[in-house]
């Protein structure tokens, strides 16, 4: 008998669909082919903001090959109200209105009106054809100029929810909320409150931290193709990261009972958070209903960045205080998000993320969700919260530098632990911050000498709390011994075998023995979506639920065989026993038939929390001063799994992430014209990181496992993105002595404030 825990879990199995995506048989969204199936192209505004006075269809209804025309005119009327969105809470004339604007375009990009027809290229040439008179309006493109009382404003209905009431400010300024922790007291000029604390500290470092809107960078474009049946059920196959959200959205926004909306999820190129939402799949719907036949939508990449969500925009204001002991005494934050042409709530993520590493007495956090003339951002793995650990950690670092402290030791003396009180209220369970830190810590790359000129090292530490939701799953026995598993979660890094390895742990079955499919919304119960690093942890759950249903009902099928009570027979690593008697699975398995039919297995679970996880961040850089340029030496990337159902897979996430984080931190912003539009909307133009930036990173994965999942998981998709911006910032002060504080850490920013230095 092995000495590991597992027999399953912690190996490395070959991904299931591993083959099938490196030899191009899997199908992505665009890969949809239906009989008769014609094609869409949106129109979309020009303009960041503007009235739009008269749209007329005519020329681009007659032009030859044109079978549908679409606007918002088409979009059902019902009665608005809230809708609950993955991300948040919005009304539902607000999701309308980003599908196909109305009176108003919000944003440079905003879809006007669609085309179907017998092509793409007569879809977009007729498309042109659709005249819009617009009145241009001013635009407000800054979150800081936009909560001036004086804005021009993005919409003239909304109203300022402060601590969660709806008041009757008008503005821009959607949300107003405050976490607060231990002893606080009115701020000197009366307004809002300030942490008792600061008075005991020594040191007090404050400072104001400003980052651009940046995109999630995945290579397949938003795509949706949609059926409208002559029974009146709509059939919708798109990319997306749940297609279960999928279908309440559409059918919110076709004013439709979700039972006649079934979507078809395919594979998935890439997504990062940016896929939840939908925009295309009511438009093609609608396309379909008129014309009476499939229609697919396929973005071309400008739209992709014009008219998807990136992530917010922000400015961060953070005070610390620490006494000579290194304990933080008091903490304070103002944050505020744009969220472009609508609410989104990712302000109230970073302020649970930002100084969740930490147990700090006395905090207060102000957040902000600011409305903008720009697209509708969305989430972006571990949303809100790289900005903000940006933020907070380049304070940590400056306090422990100002305090001769290590910063490692530093933030190991304020490490949150179990029992810490987060600033929006929970106590943290069991979690790993401490063993996170402590690897750092004895990690060689720490540990070893940085020589050369210009060179420096820098450390950072990030967090997400993670979510449980919703999952279902079912498994059936085939007469060879092996299961079929069905899921609902979408495949976006592989979570088919993570979640057919937990099922393959309880039913003593090699991986390759769980046929593992994700199925439509027709197919299986619901399943909450693919995000919130959610995936591996809960659908697992399920999937472990509904292999234990397995094992009840063969130990049923067994009692029947050896005529004993299934009480008496145990079960363990893949055989079934009561006293000398033994069968293995695949034994019983072929024995199905004869003791009643088939063996489904059904699990279902609503986990309320998920244990969060802590990443660590350990950057070399080396910083040439005469052009500001930071290349980036060596990349350590630590964090808690709980438990790593697939080691490979989670130092893939954590490698993912942290690339992701170093392109944030050194290249990727959304640049503005002053009319509002992206000036550089490609991928040639908007710089992300290739192989020659990013040096081979390393991984190691701490396992502290969550008491409350029944394998100790814990998600990892996200938390490893938060640190790397603030790493690599400490690094480059270390380098050559210079704190920037914006994202990202361009090369003129560099220079001018090496030259401010000088002078």
């Amino acid at each position: 008998m092995s000495d590991r825990p597992y027999e399953v879990i912690g190996t490395r199995p070959v991904r299931h669909d591993g083959a099938d995506k490196v030899t191009g048989r899997a199908k992505f969204g665009a890969d949809v082919r239906l009989p008769g199936m014609v094609y869409g192209y949106v129109l979309r505004s020009p303009h960041a903001h503007a009235r739009i006075r008269r749209l007329d269809t005519t020329r681009a209804e007659q032009f030859p090959g044109v079978l549908a025309v679409v606007t918002a005119a088409d979009l059902p009327e019902s009665p608005d109200r809230p809708v609950d969105l993955v991300e948040g809470t919005l009304p539902l004339r607000y999701v309308r209105a980003n599908v196909l604007a109305r009176d108003k375009v919000l944003y440079k990009g905003h879809a006007v009106a669609a085309v179907a027809a017998v092509n793409r290229h007569v879809a977009e040439e007729a498309a042109s054809l659709i005249e819009v008179d617009y009145e241009p309006l001013p635009a407000v493109l800054d979150v800081l100029g936009a909560m001036r009382e004086d804005a021009p404003r993005v919409h003239e209905d909304l109203r300022m929810r402060e601590f969660g009431e709806t008041t009757e400010r008008a503005g821009n300024i959607a949300e107003h909320f405050r976490f607060v922790l231990g002893e606080v007291e009115p701020s000197p000029t009366g307004e809002g409150l300030v942490p008792k604390g600061f008075a005991d500290a020594d040191v007090i470092v404050e400072r104001e931290f400003r980052t651009a809107m940046v995109h999630q960078g995945y290579l397949e474009p938003q795509n949706a193709t949609a059926l409208w049946n002559q029974d009146g059920r709509v059939y919708v196959w798109t990319s997306t990261q749940g297609a279960f959200s999928a279908r309440e959205a559409i059918a919110w926004v076709l004013d439709l009972p979700v039972s006649r909306v079934c979507v078809y999820p395919m594979e998935v190129g890439g997504a990062f958070g940016g896929k939840i939402r939908i925009y295309l799949e009511p438009v093609a719907a609608l396309l379909s209903r008129k014309c009476g036949r499939p229609v697919q939508i396929v973005m071309p990449r400008r739209d992709v960045f014009e008219a998807t969500g990136p992530t917010p925009g922000t400015v961060i204001r953070v005070k610390m205080g620490a006494r000579k002991d290194g304990r933080i005494s008091a903490a304070q934050v103002w944050m505020a998000y744009e969220t472009g042409a609508f609410p989104s709530g990712q302000c109230a993520f970073g302020a649970m993320c930002i100084l969740a590493p930490y147990d700090i007495p006395n905090l207060v956090i102000d957040g902000y969700d600011v409305v903008v003339n720009k697209p509708s951002t969305a989430p972006y793995r571990a949303p809100g919260a790289t900005q903000a650990a940006f933020a907070a950690e380049s304070v940590v670092d400056e306090l422990a530098e100002k305090l001769g402290m290590d910063p490692i030791e530093f933030r190991l003396k304020n490490a949150a632990r179990e029992g810490t009180r987060r600033a929006d209220g929970p106590k943290h369970a069991r979690i790993g911050c401490v063993e996170v830190l402590e690897a750092m810590r004895n990690h060689p790359h720490y540990r070893a000498p940085l020589e050369g000129q210009n060179r420096g090292r820098g450390v950072a530490l990030g967090y997400w709390f993670n979510i449980g939701w919703y999952s279902a799953c079912t498994i059936s026995v085939n007469p060879d011994g092996t299961v079929n598993l069905v899921e609902g979660s979408v495949d976006l890094s592989g979570t088919r075998t993570s979640i057919a390895m937990q099922a393959a742990e309880v039913l003593g079955l090699r991986p390759d023995q769980v046929h593992p499919v994700v199925a439509d919304t027709d197919s299986i119960g619901p399943t909450a979506v693919t995000g919130g690093s959610r995936t591996t942890y809960a659908t697992g759950w399920a999937a472990y639920e509904a292999a234990h249903d397995v094992i009840r009902q063969m130990k049923q099928r067994a009692a029947m065989i050896w005529d004993v009570e299934p009480a008496a027979i145990s079960f363990e690593r893949g055989v079934f026993r009561t006293g000398e008697r033994t069968m293995t699975f695949a034994e019983l398995a072929a024995r199905l038939e004869e003791t009643g039919g088939p063996v489904i297995g059904r699990g279902a679970v609503n986990p309320a929390s998920a244990g969060g996880s802590f990443a660590g961040a350990i950057a070399d850089v080396e910083v040439d001063p005469g052009t500001g340029k930071v290349r980036l030496l060596r990349f350590t990337s630590l964090q808690d799994a709980g438990r790593a159902v697939h080691p490979t897979a989670v130092e893939g996430q954590m490698q993912g992430g942290s690339a992701q984080g170093i392109g944030w931190a050194l290249f990727e912003e959304y640049a503005w014209t002053a009319e509002g539009a992206m000036a550089n909307s490609s991928l040639l133009d908007y710089r992300e990181p290739t192989a020659l930036d990013v040096p081979p990173i390393e991984t190691v994965i701490v396992e502290v496992p969550d008491p409350e999942h029944p394998f100790g998981v814990r998600g990892v998709g996200e938390a490893n993105i938060v640190p790397p911006p603030a790493a690599i910032a400490n690094a480059v002060y270390r380098a050559v002595g210079v704190r920037l504080r914006q994202l990202p850490l361009k090369a003129s920013a560099l220079v001018d404030a090496l030259r401010a230095r000088e002078n």
